[in-house]
């Protein structure tokens, strides 16, 4: 039987979390990634006792990208990254298009510059480029204003400087390049997924997404 998420290699691993057979290299590189894997999952117990050494360097490399995007924020700015990148996530695109860093760039760039001028007093809202981008921002945009309901001229200014950290940040991931297309949105997933499973397994009490820094 062929793995159904590849198309290649043979199917040798049962998935508890997609019910059925895939590969190994499917379950090793796409294991929270792309499938939800239960905590009960054998195969994701294992990889936690005894990870590789490609699999250290990349959460390594994860927690090393997310404290430089944290780099100077005060504790509302860090809890608004946090939310900023949860939503990326959880986020999905229309059916047929594929989000990708220079979008997520984009986004961050038009809701900042919007934040930036709502500070200064001038309600103007500044559109992206492409529709991609757009929609992403306009999705985005009533997740903030949630959080900032009340707060007035200094939410604008925390949101201001939080998106262009997530523009500069998807912006340098984004390097020209097919395989470097979703380095950005890929690592977030990385590392609140990594982040939620940890929750679960260690706190039922329910909690907002948060990432814990060393």
């Amino acid at each position: 039987m062929t793995c159904p998420l590849c198309g290649q290699r043979k199917a040798r691993r049962g998935c508890p979390a997609l019910g059925k057979q895939i590969c190994a290299v499917c379950c090793g590189t796409k294991r929270l990634v792309q499938i939800a894997c239960p905590s009960d999952c054998a195969y994701l117990a294992t990889a936690r006792e005894h990870p590789p050494a490609a699999a250290v360097r990349q959460q390594q490399h994860d927690l090393s990208s997310v404290m430089r995007a944290m780099r100077d924020l005060n504790e509302r700015q860090s809890r608004l990254l946090v939310l900023v990148l949860s939503f990326l996530a959880r986020y999905q695109p229309p059916e047929l298009q594929t989000l990708i860093d220079e979008d997520v760039s984009e986004a961050a760039a038009a809701l900042a510059a919007t934040f930036e001028t709502a500070a200064r007093g001038v309600i103007y809202e500044h559109r992206p480029a492409s529709l991609s981008a757009e929609r992403l921002a306009n999705t985005l945009k009533p997740v903030l204003a949630e959080a900032g309901r009340d707060l007035g001229t200094s939410f604008d200014r925390d949101a201001a400087v939080v998106l262009r950290r997530v523009e500069a940040a998807a912006r340098e991931a984004g390097e020209p390049g097919a395989d470097q297309r979703r380095e950005f949105i890929e690592l977030v997933g990385r590392v609140i997924r990594k982040q939620e499973t940890q929750d679960a397994e260690t706190a039922p009490v329910e909690e907002p997404a948060r990432i814990i820094v060393p």
